[in-house]
């Protein structure tokens, strides 16, 4: 993939992706590249994180920490990672003394967020976590605490708010070329049968399930494309399609959002149904996102014709770009702490409301 094509840029420019924060806007890009190292290297950091950062122009691939030592080998080979800048996860405190590694990207499953974070803060490294954050409030609290202590940043990998087409329609909410909004639905799930009983998607404690794995996806979605902070939220669990196989987590997940004003999202999540969308309906028409968060690319359409194309690149090389940028000038990232924090609180608020069967108050 290019730096950055001219029909890129435009695209890039037209999007609102090209924000103060940008790193697309320096005129002299900094020579300085911030050096990553990714804990965890499982298929996200094998197969997206990794190949995104060979594209990356504010930030590069430079230190690995891992359970599986058997993966090292590769991993130096494949990237030329020195053998001064690979960790285990029992000697990643030493990280603290190593100046060619600047960010500790967590990769890990979510159950293990909140340790490996903090460990991660604690070495005076800048963190960046993978969504979602942590498995609760409190966990999410946790890690935001120890990035403040120690005086370094904090950005979770909501890869979506970087993505240019979402942006765009991030924009409506000022321009409104539509009107105001009158009903949102935001759907994101994949069709499936389930893990193996081992996989950590399969356990409750390591945060398995299509709520807190797809479902951020439908909740920062609605909260970032309706710029508003639910008031209350409903939740139901449909009957399951695989009870032996789900024994632990949830397969599907319906929801509500209550914005107030009249404003309710209709939300939905699922690892044996896919769906893949956001709608907004508007006073004048309509706009969606579909899909809205797939790795091959987010298309955008509205009810005049228009027709946004995906990029032609990964939202991941943006993601991070955008991420070391900040670092790189002292800015606040684009998704901080506490998006991660509020999107949590809400899926731990949308389990209650499921389990009650009430709604429940934010």
């Amino acid at each position: 993939m290019p730096r950055i094509t001219r029909r890129h840029f435009l695209q890039l420019a037209g999007s609102g992706l090209l924000v103060a924060h940008s790193p697309y806007l320096m005129a002299k890009p900094s020579k300085k590249k911030i050096g990553v190292a990714l804990l965890g290297l499982g298929n996200y950091s094998t197969n997206l994180l990794a190949p995104a950062l060979q594209d990356t122009k504010h930030c590069e691939l430079r230190g690995i920490i891992t359970g599986s030592e058997s993966k090292i080998p590769q991993w130096q080979q494949k990237y030329g990672i020195k053998d001064s800048n690979v960790y285990t996860y029992s000697t990643m405190a030493d990280i603290a003394n190593n100046d060619d590694i600047d960010v500790i990207y967590v990769v890990t499953p979510t159950g293990t967020h909140k340790d490996f974070a903090v460990q991660a803060a604690n070495t005076g490294k800048h963190v960046w976590c993978e969504k979602p954050m942590a498995m609760d409030s409190e966990e999410c609290q946790a890690i935001i605490d120890a990035c403040n202590k120690n005086g370094v940043q904090l950005s979770i990998g909501y890869r979506m708010q970087h993505e240019p087409n979402t942006r765009t329609f991030h924009q409506y909410l000022e321009t409104k070329p539509y009107g105001n909004l009158t009903a949102v639905s935001s759907f994101a799930g994949y069709a499936g049968q389930g893990r193996a009983p081992d996989n950590w998607r399969m356990k409750k404690h390591m945060g398995g399930g299509a709520l807190y794995d797809m479902g951020v996806y439908a909740i920062n979605g609605a909260r970032f494309l309706t710029g508003r902070e639910p008031l209350a939220v409903t939740g139901s669990h449909p009957p399951q399609r695989f009870p032996e196989t789900f024994t632990e987590v949830d397969e599907t997940t319906l929801f509500t959002m209550d914005f107030g004003d009249g404003l309710v999202a209709d939300c939905g999540t699922s690892v044996v149904k896919g769906f893949n969308h956001f709608k907004a309906d508007c006073e004048k028409g309509w706009y969606q996102l579909k899909p809205m968060q797939s790795y091959s690319g987010v298309t955008g359409t509205t009810s005049d014709g228009k027709t946004l194309a995906p990029i032609n690149g990964m939202q991941q090389t943006l993601q991070m770009d955008n991420d070391a940028f900040a670092i790189l000038t002292g800015r606040q990232p684009m998704v901080t702490g506490n998006e991660g924090l509020a999107d949590i609180r809400i899926v731990n608020a949308i389990f209650k409301a499921a389990k009650t069967g009430e709604t429940v108050a934010l």
